[in-house]
């Protein structure tokens, strides 16, 4: 697709957004900016990238009738997916029949959609390093898992769910039923079914965003982001940084497993694909056929950010990958329970050096619920990463 239409008109280049948070708003942002005409779903009113489409529907997605009904009645040219808690077998056959484009794909949606089509592609199909992993459905099979192989400590995730939620570490067997519990509520979709992972003693963990886009000629191509490095706590990310220092093998193999990963998935748009590196060992972990968490860092570090990466990309138009500058991210989590909260601090947390903020406009706010984001470019990583956490640290949400 290289014409692009005038909103609002007969000529518009219609593009639906399924799940519209924080990085379905960027993405939103980035396609208006380019006279796409936007329609943001999500399952509840007033979502972030509800706020700046040029339409807002909202409807249970993970519903095959209500997801059919609507792209049958609203016709966009493209379908992109966002989250992961979406009907994809109708996806799957509303593309089959030639009614929606897909992005990247819809067997790529439906296999990235839960770990075990993902995980079970890399490993089994693709030959992809990864960590020992088993799928359980009940209590008795994590620990016959465990017990069986796997070993202590080590991972168990929810099947389908989405930053960090749900997941845990098993250090040892008093940790195992409450891993459990703890995974059965942390699904977007309930589903009964883990992963466990063997622990791997990595170095670092990164996201290497891999975008798959057609050159001057038409053609796909794949290029990469720098890396990306993060911290995770209880799963969910809370910091990251650009570029992450890697030795040229591991950033060689790294590229290696993505580029196989994301060829198989096939389609166009921007891929986070997460990794585990030590010395010069890789091991692939998940991928998101989608802009990654991590990724908001970007919008600091890079000259086009991993939202506009992927609207380039989905539209068929050439991207840049080039870095900018050195830069972190650091959230800001609600730290209330409440609707509609205010934020105080924002003035001084950007008269720190090289900062900028993005307050999502979530209109729920929740402890830990990511209500916003510092990010900060500087002329090296440590100097970014400090003062992206001193930014994040001033902002003071509270109860309005």
């Amino acid at each position: 697709m290289t014409t692009l239409g005038t909103p609002l008109s007969p000529s518009a280049t219609r593009v639906m957004l399924l799940g519209s948070g924080e990085l379905g708003k960027e993405v939103l942002i980035a396609l208006q900016r380019l006279g796409v005409e936007t329609l943001a779903v999500d399952r509840y009113e007033n979502a972030p990238g509800q706020q700046v489409a040029h339409h807002a529907r909202t409807i249970t997605m993970s519903d095959p009738a209500q997801l059919k009904a609507l792209i049958e009645a609203e016709r966009p040219q493209l379908v992109v997916p966002e989250i992961e808690a979406i009907a994809t077998p109708m996806l799957q056959e509303l593309e089959d029949a030639g009614v929606v484009r897909v992005i990247p794909t819809a067997r790529a949606a439906r296999l990235t959609m839960d770990r075990e089509g993902i995980r079970r592609l890399a490993a089994e199909t693709l030959g992809v390093p990864t960590s020992p992993y088993k799928f359980c459905d009940s209590l008795a099979e994590l620990q016959a898992a465990i017990d069986g192989g796997i070993g202590y400590p080590c991972i168990v995730k929810p099947v389908m769910s989405s930053s960090g939620k749900g997941q845990s570490k098993i250090d040892g067997p008093a940790d195992v039923q409450k891993a459990w519990d703890y995974a059965m509520a942390g699904g977007r979709v309930s589903h009964g079914r883990v992963i466990v992972e063997g622990f791997i003693d990595f170095d670092y963990e990164i996201t290497l965003l891999t975008v798959r886009a057609p050159d001057a000629a038409g053609v796909v191509q794949t290029q990469f982001c720098e890396p990306i490095g993060h911290v995770q706590v209880s799963g969910d990310y809370v910091e990251s940084w650009q570029p992450h220092p890697m030795a040229p093998t591991a950033l060689q193999l790294a590229q290696q497993i993505a580029r196989t990963v994301t060829a198989d998935l096939g389609g166009q748009g921007l891929f986070g694909v997460e990794l585990f590196v030590k010395g010069d060992q890789v091991w692939f972990s998940e991928v998101s056929p989608r802009p990654h968490d991590t990724g908001m860092v970007t919008m600091a570090t890079q000259w086009q950010n991993e939202f506009e990466l992927h609207a380039r990309a989905i539209l068929g138009l050439p991207v840049d990958t080039t870095l900018k500058s050195p830069g972190a991210s650091a959230v800001i989590y609600g730290g209330v329970d409440a609707t509609g909260i205010a934020f105080d601090g924002v003035a001084e947390a950007l008269v720190v050096p090289g900062v900028d903020l993005r307050l999502f406009g979530k209109p729920e706010s929740f402890v830990k619920r990511r209500m916003g984001v510092a990010l900060a470019h500087a002329a090296d990583i440590d100097t970014a990463r400090r003062n992206a956490k001193e930014a994040a640290s001033r902002v003071k949400p509270r109860k309005a």
